[in-house]
């Protein structure tokens, strides 16, 4: 697939922003999200992979955000995408506060496997949840590769009188997944992959593999909006677009790739706006009636001033952006 060529150094430096979000509740270890956003042709865009990262990683992920910012996004096939509520690893008593940020989601991906707790909280927040939305909502869970097979399948088994829609990357490798696939088989429970898409080598080798009943992309980890949709189309399956709880801009590319695939069957991922309590824009993309429209935010200089990361971590992501700037330059030849 053709590639945007590199824009100088110097275009995305000129208007490169680094800023910080504090969240709700903390999230993934973390409770300030940091990103690097610039400006490019086609409107603002979003550099962000997670600061525990290597160059090598995360120079794709610099990749998805020039293309998205120096190439259009393709047409459009619908003009609203359906978006699930975020259920961080909360304590049950929790879960209401957090979906009360998600207006009108009916599906919710439950965080668990969290470091320091234990199924039994997980039990919990999926029942606290579960009743919050009552029969008819869809609730999904994501181990984020934390468990072994064992603990997997004792987990599923914990958790599935709750109706689960699909448990996520439960176990690392794709040879986990495709063991516990089988062995829960007869749960009727599908197994959805994300790290073993946007984390490997390959993103195929999971479709391949038959380890996998649907996957989870995300635009920028996979080099941009067309890198995705062509890994999409080459795996054969069904798809939940999601984020890595990127700023308002991030998720607009996110949206942008959900908004033109030609299948979409269930609700994506892009909804981690209403996770923060300040976004770059003052009306962040979030959730409307369970739904994100399709807008490109603009923010001002005043926004983004308010979000500014301190001197140092500006720094900090300035000389990252240039490292993988670098490793990009020699991978294109």
């Amino acid at each position: 697939m053709s590639t945007v060529a590199l824009p100088p150094l110097a275009d995305v430096l000129a208007t490169a922003r680094v800023v910080a979000l504090p969240l709700a509740a903390r999230f993934r270890g973390v409770e300030t999200r940091e990103a690097l956003v610039f400006e490019g042709p086609e409107g603002w865009t979003e550099f962000s992979p997670f600061v525990e990262y290597a160059d090598a990683e995360a120079a794709t992920w610099l990749a998805g955000a020039i293309d998205y910012g120096w190439r259009a996004s393709p047409a459009p096939v619908r003009d609203a995408v359906g978006v699930n509520a975020t259920m961080p690893a909360v304590a049950a008593s929790e879960v209401a506060r957090i979906l009360a940020r998600f207006d009108g989601c009916r599906t919710v991906k439950v965080k668990v496997a969290e470091p320091g707790q234990h199924l039994a909280d997980d039990v919990a927040r999926v029942r606290a949840v579960r009743e919050a939305l009552g029969p008819e909502g869809r609730v999904r869970v994501d181990a984020n590769a934390a468990w072994t097979v064992d603990e997997a399948e004792r987990a599923v088994h914990a958790l599935a009188e709750f109706d689960l829609e699909y448990v996520e990357q439960p176990c690392t490798e794709v040879d986990e997944l495709a063991q516990l696939r089988e062995r829960i088989a007869y749960l009727d429970i599908p197994i959805a992959a994300d790290e073993s898409v946007r984390k490997a080598a390959d993103p195929l080798r999971v479709a391949r593999s038959g380890a996998a009943d649907l996957l989870v992309v995300k635009a920028q980890p996979l080099g941009g909006v067309h890198a995705a949709r062509e890994i999409v189309a080459q795996a054969g399956l069904p798809v939940v677009v999601s984020s890595a709880l990127d700023t308002s801009i991030g998720l607009s590319m996110g949206v942008a790739l959900a908004a033109s695939l030609p299948e979409l069957d269930y609700d994506c991922g892009l909804a981690t706006a209403s996770l923060f309590t300040a976004d770059v824009v003052a009306s962040p993309l979030r959730a409307a009636g369970g739904f994100l429209s399709l807008e490109r935010p603009r923010p001002t200089g005043a926004e983004l001033d308010r979000v500014a990361a301190a001197d140092d971590r500006r720094d900090w992501w300035i000389e990252r952006l240039r490292r993988c700037y670098a490793l990009l330059e020699v991978t294109r030849g």
